[in-house]
């Protein structure tokens, strides 16, 4: 039998190609089990174990309206932080779906650099939710593209992959082509 004519079995047995792809699933657990994104422990699905859950810290209110930094008590409404005065941004607002600690580091490096893609749900969701209200009157994401040399070298744009992520909760369109990368190098470090 022939890979045609497996394929032509398969079509016309729905019952026999859900159990094919549930025994391969099966084999695919045994021979490569899920593990945690941030420390490596087996997982009964593909994500976060519940240890490395509880280390995670989302950020909710109150924060400074315009850096997204949460505040350790409520200050009252339009409040900035001593960092938005201090040195003002160029952006109006900016928020974070959780604080950038050592389990949110691995997880991005995890999604980043080690292939995980299976995270950028995940992760879209919660960039989704954290930016709900700046998403409510957004008409574009612009996903940052990857100079061709980087994007050979990780083999997928994650920034795009998380904006297709975060459009498909939020219903805003994804515009991956509106920029460019010319340059190579990257930003100048901002100190942040």
């Amino acid at each position: 039998m022939d890979a045609e004519q497996i394929g032509a079995s398969l079509r016309r047995s729905p019952a026999l190609g859900a159990r094919l792809r549930a025994i391969m699933g099966l084999a695919l657990d045994v021979a490569l089990p899920p593990l945690c994104a941030s420390c490596r422990e087996l997982v009964a699905d593909t994500g976060i174990c519940p240890g490395c859950w509880s280390k995670l810290h989302f950020i909710a209110p109150p924060y400074c309206e315009r850096l997204g930094i949460p505040f350790a008590y409520d200050p009252g409404p339009g409040i900035l932080s001593m960092q938005a005065l201090a040195d003002p941004p160029a952006y109006s607002r900016a928020r974070a779906a959780v604080r950038y600690d050592e389990v949110a580091r691995t997880l991005v490096h995890a999604l980043k650099y080690g292939d995980r893609l299976d995270l950028a749900p995940t992760m879209g969701r919660w960039m989704a939710r954290a930016g709900r209200e700046l998403f409510s009157g957004a008409d574009a994401l612009l996903p940052v593209p990857l100079h061709w040399r980087r994007l050979w070298a990780r083999r997928c744009n994650q920034s795009a992959l998380l904006a297709k992520n975060i459009s498909a909760e939020t219903g805003v369109p994804v515009a991956d082509m509106a920029l460019r990368r010319v340059n190579r190098r990257k930003a100048p470090d901002r100190g942040g």
